[in-house]
């Protein structure tokens, strides 16, 4: 288990739809450990697996001291919303108001494999929806009005970090099926 590079605003994985996951293997396991770690350290309220190079569908988050992981999830959204502070670990120090619904229902599976069903509002319901839209190559800057998210792209233009060098990806001995990046 290994806390990984942070993919940024740039990184064209960060663009793509993941795939679905169809084998829930001990390289899986491996991997929801790894967002996990990674997440905690940054530290963040969630962190898909996008994020970290990996174009498959998975997510974890860290909310009132509730970790979970989510895997191929689906999303049942309430119809009243919430309008409240959204960051992201891959565009660091960037915080805007971003419209999110207020309640989701999510169901997926677990690294095991085994349905799982999560209900959430307020906060938990934002990060599971922050986090799945990572999942379809979406930011929430995306999901800003016009003028945030000019403010935005140009806070991010004269940010420090924009424009760094992308981590070096070390190609995997063993085979990743396509799932690597």
């Amino acid at each position: 288990m290994a806390i990984q590079p942070i993919r940024l605003f740039g990184d064209p994985v960060l663009r793509s739809r993941a795939v679905e996951v169809t084998t829930f293997d001990r390289e899986l396991r491996t991997l929801v450990q790894d967002l996990t770690d990674t997440m905690l350290e940054a530290p963040g309220a969630g962190l898909a697996a996008p994020q970290i190079g990996v174009s498959l569908r998975v997510f974890t988050w860290n909310v009132d001291g509730e970790v979970g992981h989510l895997i191929n999830p689906s999303l049942d959204l309430s119809e009243e919303t919430q309008d409240g502070p959204e960051g992201c670990l891959s565009l660091p120090e960037l915080t805007y108001d971003c419209l999110r619904a207020l309640r989701v229902v999510a169901t997926g599976f677990n690294m095991h494999g085994e349905p799982v069903t999560i209900e959430g509002s307020d906060y938990l319901a934002r990060a599971i929806q922050h986090e799945t839209d990572h999942l379809d190559g979406v930011l929430f800057i995306d999901r800003l009005d016009t003028e945030a998210r000019k403010a935005a792209m140009k806070e991010i233009r004269d940010s420090a970090w924009f424009g760094q060098e992308r981590p070096v990806v070390k190609l995997s001995p063993h085979p990743t099926n396509g799932f690597g990046i």
